[in-house]
Formats: C-alpha cells, structure tokens, sequence
C-alpha cells in the first residue's frame, strides 16, 4: 500500500450514507472499491477486493459486528472500522471484541475520516473522542460479569428488552432506565415483564443470572 492510496469497502444500508462516505474518502485520495447493504454483502466483497480497510455499519441487515467478526478473521490484511450511529456500550465493546480496530459515530466531520483509516493503518486506534472515556471507565472499575449476546437466553429477547435489562442490571432504576431509552415506566415493566416469561423466571435477578450465561 502506498502512503496515499487507501483501498476501502463500504458497507451500510443507508444509500445516502454511502455516497456521502464515498465522496469525502474519494476527495482525499482513498480509493471505494467496492459497496454494500448488508453483512453479506460486506463480507463477499472484502473476500473479493481484499481491500486495507473496511468500513461497516452496525445496524445494516445481518448485523456488522458479524460482518467484522468474520472479516477479521478471514481477511488479515483487512482492517475493520465500524461507522455507527451508535453509541452503546454493547456495541462498542462487541464491536471490539470481534475485531474492529476502530468505532467511529456518524455525523462526525467526513474530511477527517480517511485521515482515521490512515491512522488505523499505521497502527492507531480510530476512536470517536467521545467514547474513550467509555473504554477507559471500562478497564478502571471492578470486574463485573457482562450479558452474553451469544447466550441461549439472550437469543430470545429483543433488542429493545435486552437495552432495559442491561440498564436495570448495572444498577438503573425503572425511571432511569426509562429515561435514558426514551420511554415510559410503564413500557419498561412491559418490557420485563415479558423478559421474564420468555425466559420463565419469576424475578429480575433470576434472569440477570441466565443473561450472563
């Protein structure tokens, strides 16, 4: 790879989205070479192009994180570098975890995103500034036991009912829980309510246990 010329693959299901990234990487002599919607769509092409980084959505059909999992593991030479409007925990921490190398959060200035690819190219880290904090809180505070997302429980929430039952598990209240999820008490007792007889427990820390796996 020459200093100047980055080969990326874009992944999002956002049309517009992947224009906009296309166009701001494009002006600053990173070369698209290839895009999809979709985690197939990102993992077939990262096999195809074998490009220096690819650039993947969270939320797009089949999930990113499985699409960076497999590319991470598949393709070597490939960086991965998630592009999301999420800022969760979970997704920063999964997103990690299955082999990104950077997490950077949409609606960010797009001319200094190939100056980010660039840097994970060299051996940095493409962090949003505004979650490294996140990170550093994370290896600071006490071992805790995390939910398993791959869990046999887990597997049957939502993902909304899997946001409330996070929250309520690191310690937030109903009101907290709903206020950080913009929703009302009453819909987060809705929502575990129907953690509970999906997983058929009785109480919340019953299914706290069986989250953890």
């Amino acid at each position: 790879m020459s200093e100047d010329l980055v080969r990326v693959v874009i992944a999002d299901d956002h049309t517009r989205i992947r224009a906009q990234v296309r166009t701001a990487l494009e002006a600053d002599g990173c070369v698209v070479c290839g895009e999809g919607a979709t985690a197939d769509d990102a993992i077939a092409l990262a096999a195809e192009h074998r490009p220096d980084v690819a650039l993947l959505d969270i939320n797009m059909p089949g999930s990113g994180i499985r699409a960076a999992q497999t590319i991470a593991g598949t393709q070597p030479q490939t960086s991965v570098v998630m592009l999301t409007q999420s800022a969760d925990d979970a997704d920063l921490f999964d997103s990690l975890r299955a082999g990104a190398q950077g997490y950077l959060l949409k609606g960010g200035d797009p001319s200094k995103l190939s100056a980010a690819l660039r840097g994970v190219l060299a051996g940095e880290a493409a962090m949003d500034p505004r979650l490294v904090t996140r990170i550093l809180d994370e290896f600071r505070a006490p071992t805790k036991q995390r939910f398993r997302r791959g869990s046999p429980a887990a597997a049957r929430l939502s993902a909304r009912e899997w946001e409330v039952m996070e929250l309520l598990a690191e310690g937030a209240s109903t009101d907290d829980a709903a206020q950080r999820l913009f929703l009302s008490p009453t819909t987060v007792r809705v929502h575990v309510s129907a953690v509970l007889r999906k997983l058929r427990v009785s109480d919340r820390e019953s299914a706290f246990r069986l989250l953890r796996g």
